[in-house]
């Protein structure tokens, strides 16, 4: 389930446990509203994360895109090494903040 939170001037997106193509479209209007704001100092928290489709990784690369045309800031923290070899293979991580789980 995915959450929004505001943490000081921090908009936090917590992923849930899966971003598939079951639940894709539901994540991307879930975190939709946090999208608008002009400015945005967005992070999605991947803690609970355990699985990505490519599906997922579409409505990340959809989201930076979004937030960076509105001179906000997005990264992505609490990776799994998993879920962070998935978005290094894929290149993520040469084009976005992308933050393993401590």
């Amino acid at each position: 389930m995915t959450q929004i939170l505001k943490e000081g001037g921090k908009t936090i997106i917590k992923t849930g446990s899966r971003i598939d193509t079951m639940n894709a479209g539901e994540f991307e209007k879930d975190i939709e509203p946090a999208l608008q704001e002009a400015g945005v100092d967005l992070e999605m928290d991947c803690t609970e994360l355990n699985y990505m489709a490519s599906s997922g990784l579409r409505i990340i690369q959809k989201t930076m895109r979004a937030v960076m045309m509105k001179k906000g800031k997005f990264k992505i923290v609490n990776v799994s090494p998993e879920i962070y070899k998935v978005l290094q293979m894929t290149g993520f991580t040469k084009f976005m903040t992308v933050e393993q789980k401590q």
